[in-house]
């Protein structure tokens, strides 16, 4: 079996980098380099302070600073590392396309197809390329025509190998994976290939997780597997509004089906809504697919998920405004969390900022304070949208570093990120500072409504009348 001696990585992101570090420190053997264009992404790993890394993921300047140096690189030298590597990964953004057929849905693999072409021109040795962005289905047969028709006489064998991390837990997430999915070609070659990458994750997981597919069935088992789990919050979230309406409380409903072991109790927790750059990104390829195929109602199934979950953030926006007596002009709210979940500096798609844009269109006076995410990350979410422009985005919407400086003479708090710190505060304190009536809406249920009524506050948690 072929044994790899030298990796590339091309995308420094929220994958490429933990996943990459964790395969240095776990295989000391291996030189792994970690390229990206991005001069001051790369910049940023490479700081001497371990709390300036791009990525923020707990455990993970700890790996760093074990291995960044002996056998884990981050460079710019893109060609160079493709040129020295036996295998090489990309991990490089699949946005959902803004333009042009499938605009909305399908996926923009621009990216994917500049890596593909730059590894056929730089490469002189065979190589084995692996899929690790999350990609629709077949597109490792069209990576596979670019490097085949467009190379320089060398073999590629291009292996799928989806990546299962949830932002916050990436760390533990690949340190004790549940599966690892390798797919590629059942040719000779093909085998070989898997085998290979198999070997690097047999380092540390047991050798029975590391599943091998053809190229296919991985390719769409990372879709699905994102689509089951958003699915299964939108299913809770749904019934959060009924709950609202009754006098039922969604999380002894969660309690009580969680216990069926067919169901089990994970992702039960209702919310504002689920973000992060996988589930709407990749339901929405899923739900292209389906439509391309010629299958609309396995796409009308699955589109349902995302627009239960846009309903859940505007139905949460628009409780606020409602219960701040039908308007919230020149009205302040902070904001605690901006972040998509805890423990990342990760926004895309946050309900916060589809909350927040609705509230801002509505003259709101907002003031954010996340402990992780920066004031440029924020101004960037919103301007993005294009609701505004940037100069009123920046007069209406204030970023804090202290909690406290955000409440002061607010009329309501909105917490729209789960972060521990939260529960801790000294909520008495608050109420003191705030105007009165003072609000509180809990879009991630996570105060005591008890202690929050005993404080004075009106306090709104969802999924409770």
């Amino acid at each position: 079996m072929k044994h790899i001696k030298n990796i590339c990585c091309i995308g420094a992101g929220y994958v490429g980098g933990p996943t990459m570090t964790v395969i240095a420190n776990k295989c000391p053997e291996i030189d792994v380099t970690v390229v990206d264009i991005n001069a001051r992404r790369i910049a940023d790993w490479n700081s001497e302070n371990l709390n300036e890394l791009p990525v923020y993921e707990p455990g993970l300047p700890e790996l760093i600073k074990e291995t960044r140096g002996r056998n884990l690189f981050f460079s710019t030298e893109v060609d160079a590392a493709i040129d020295k590597a036996d295998m090489v990964f990309i991990s490089v953004n699949t946005p959902t396309k803004t333009y042009g057929k499938g605009k909305g849905q399908a996926a923009d693999l621009k990216y994917i197809e500049l890596c593909a072409r730059n590894i056929a021109k730089v490469a002189t040795t065979d190589k084995i390329v692996v899929e690790k962005s999350t990609l629709p289905v077949r597109t490792a047969q069209a990576i596979k025509n670019i490097l085949d028709n467009t190379g320089n006489g060398v073999n590629f064998e291009i292996l799928s190998n989806p990546e299962f991390l949830a932002e916050g837990t990436a760390i533990d997430d690949l340190l004790n994976a549940d599966r690892v999915l390798i797919g590629g070609d059942e040719t000779e070659s093909g085998q070989e290939a898997k085998n290979a990458l198999s070997w690097v994750y047999e380092h540390w997981l047991p050798k029975e997780r590391v599943l091998q597919t053809n190229v296919w069935s991985s390719e769409l088992s990372k879709l699905v597997a994102n689509a089951f789990l958003a699915q299964r919050v939108s299913s809770i979230n749904s019934i959060s509004a009924l709950c609202e309406k009754t006098d039922a409380n969604v999380a002894e409903v969660s309690r009580a089906i969680g216990f069926d072991s067919r169901i089990g109790p994970k992702f039960l927790n209702a919310s504002v809504g689920f973000g992060g750059s996988c589930f709407q990104k990749d339901i929405l390829n899923l739900v292209y697919i389906a439509k391309s195929f010629g299958l609309p109602e396995v796409a009308d199934y699955w589109e349902q998920v995302i627009l239960m979950n846009d309903y859940q953030k505007r139905r949460f926006a628009e409780n606020i405004i409602t219960t701040l007596y039908n308007t919230v002009s020149g009205k302040k709210i902070a904001f605690y969390g901006w972040a998509f979940k805890k423990d990342t500096n990760d926004t895309r798609e946050s309900a916060a900022i589809y909350v927040a844009d609705a509230l801002l269109e509505e003259q709101a006076e907002i003031v954010v304070y996340d402990p992780k995410v920066t004031a440029e990350r924020i101004y960037a979410d919103l301007d993005y949208l294009g609701t505004r422009t940037s100069e009123e985005n920046r007069r209406l919407l204030t970023v804090v570093t202290d909690p406290l400086e955000a409440i002061q003479n607010a009329h309501a708090v909105a917490v729209l990120t789960e972060w521990d710190e939260f529960k801790s505060y000294d909520w008495a304190a608050i109420f003191e500072a705030m105007l009165k009536p003072a609000f509180v809406f809990d879009g991630r249920r996570i105060l005591d409504s008890e202690k929050m009524d005993t404080l004075g506050f009106k306090y709104y948690k969802i999924g409770e009348s």
